[in-house]
């Protein structure tokens, strides 16, 4: 097996060859650190590398795969990127931001401490845009983030390192964080698999683990990856009162989904959709009849106050925690953020709570449609990437030719993050003439994430992707 072969084993896969002894540990570690040096001049998804550390520790887990007691743990020896907001005690969280930049972590976030027991190794943290505030990946401390199918495209945000490093075949896993579809967004445009659990499954830090919006989750390559992943994040912690029980397994063998009833929105009511990636949806649509679901276009009666009402949230929320450094640091931030200090300051708590109001309406068309059907699909993005320089202030930016709101109004994600009890998965929907994917949301009722898993795998294996080099960014 060649060095770019190893690189984008599939975790479950390499961990097959750990226990057959065909590959070691250092071998998949030492292919990762040549990939990730090949490819960072272009992506720039790794801020900072840990890669001795990460070889002397693949070399005690090979150790471990070389004894006969099974005492080998579900990741072990596995590489993952974490993102640069997750704390790693010991080692520097500079969350994109020139203010933070000397900021050294004294505690393990939650997902940190249980990938860690589980055996995973950290060799790399991946890039985020200031604060994790936007759909993009560029700061003025990190600079520019860039797609690996497309350089001239950004790899999304907030988790657009983890993203670009996946799809680029410099990371095995990567862990990434979701408050307005910074999971989901950047799977979409790297074309991998990004899942926003609901609301409590997975634990976070304080505060925004007490934020239903906030959600902690798996980016990986494929869907048993992602489920490989899930299962170590997932449960109740002591140190997260939000955190659901009983734990939940999703299971290895998952089934068909053949006579489901599955919901389409389109444009969820109120987007601009770029013709490309409706042509890519529907071709989407069609594997899923393919496989024996009936596929039925339905009226969310959505319009575009929600976003009005997301951002309300939003700014009340988050925008107050980056505003605590606007008028200290005014001339360190970002212009994103910067921005979203701003709007922080404008929301009122009738604001906040007129959001909560709208995200109660929203459900009370989305809940009965999927009384009806399992799931709904849409479209991740409305179009398959904006620029690697977006920015999301633009006065200007259109989709179609009509101008939009040019923070979130080209991600059909946020509407989730209102509904936040609702698990999301965004797969690879296809490619754009640009060479940048386009990816599709799956949409199950509350705290059903085996369904999304079992509809997710279901369609990878009829539609595989990343799984010759035919199918890969060529960089």
């Amino acid at each position: 097996m060649d060095e770019r072969e190893i690189c984008y084993l599939p975790a479950v896969r390499a961990i097959g060859l750990f226990k057959a002894r065909e590959l070691s540990p250092v071998e998949l570690m030492q292919a990762m650190i040549a990939r990730a040096e090949a490819v960072e001049p272009v992506i720039n998804a790794f801020p900072i590398t840990f890669f001795e550390r990460a070889l002397d520790q693949a070399r005690a887990a090979e150790a471990k795969y070389m004894k006969t007691d099974g005492r080998l743990r579900p990741l072990e020896g596995l590489a993952v990127a974490i993102k640069d907001e997750t704390a790693i005690k010991g080692e520097f969280t500079a969350n994109g931001s020139l203010i933070l930049r000397d900021r050294r972590d004294s505690f393990d976030s939650p997902a940190v401490e249980r990938l860690r027991r589980a055996g995973a190794i950290f060799h790399a943290r991946s890039a985020a845009p200031e604060f994790s505030c936007a759909a993009v990946c560029h700061s003025r401390l990190r600079g520019v983030t860039r797609n690996p199918w497309n350089p001239a495209y950004t790899p999304g945000g907030s988790s657009g390192g983890a993203a670009a490093s996946l799809a680029a075949g410099s990371t095995t896993l990567a862990n990434g964080s979701d408050i307005g579809g910074s999971i989901r967004i950047p799977a979409s445009a790297c074309g991998v698999v990004g899942f926003k659990p609901p609301y409590g499954r997975n634990p976070d830090d304080v505060p925004f683990n007490l934020d239903s919006y906030n959600h902690s989750g798996p980016m990986a390559r494929t869907v048993a990856d992602c489920r490989l992943m899930q299962n170590v994040l997932a449960g109740p912690h002591p140190k997260d009162i939000a955190t659901l029980r009983p734990k939940l397994r999703i299971p290895e063998q998952l089934g068909n989904i053949k006579g489901w009833r599955i919901a389409v929105s389109m444009d969820l009511g109120y987007f601009e959709i770029d013709p490309e990636v409706v042509r890519n949806t529907e071709a989407a649509l069609d594997v899923f009849r393919d496989l024996g679901a009936t596929v039925e276009p339905v009226d969310l009666g959505w319009t575009l106050a929600t976003l009005t009402a997301a951002l309300n949230h939003l700014g009340h929320v988050f925008g107050a925690f980056v505003g605590q450094y606007l008028h200290r640091h005014r001339h360190e931030l970002t212009d994103y953020a910067r921005g979203f200090a701003e709007l922080g300051e404008k929301t009122t708590a009738a604001d906040f709570m007129a959001a909560m109001d709208h995200a109660g309406r929203m459900y009370e068309t989305l809940g009965p449609i999927l009384e009806k059907h399992r799931l709904l699909i849409c479209p991740t993005l409305a179009v398959p990437a904006v620029a690697a320089e977006h920015q999301p202030f633009d006065p200007d930016f259109r989709v179609n030719g009509v101008k939009v709101d040019a923070k979130l109004q080209w991600c059909l994600t946020y509407p989730f993050n209102m509904l936040s009890r609702c698990p999301v998965m965004s797969v690879p929907s296809g490619l754009a003439d640009s060479g940048v994917p386009t990816g599709i949301q799956l949409v199950g009722r509350s705290f059903d994430d085996v369904s999304v898993f079992r509809a997710a795998a279901a369609f990878e294996q009829a539609r595989p992707w990343l799984d010759n080099p035919a199918r890969r960014p060529n960089l």
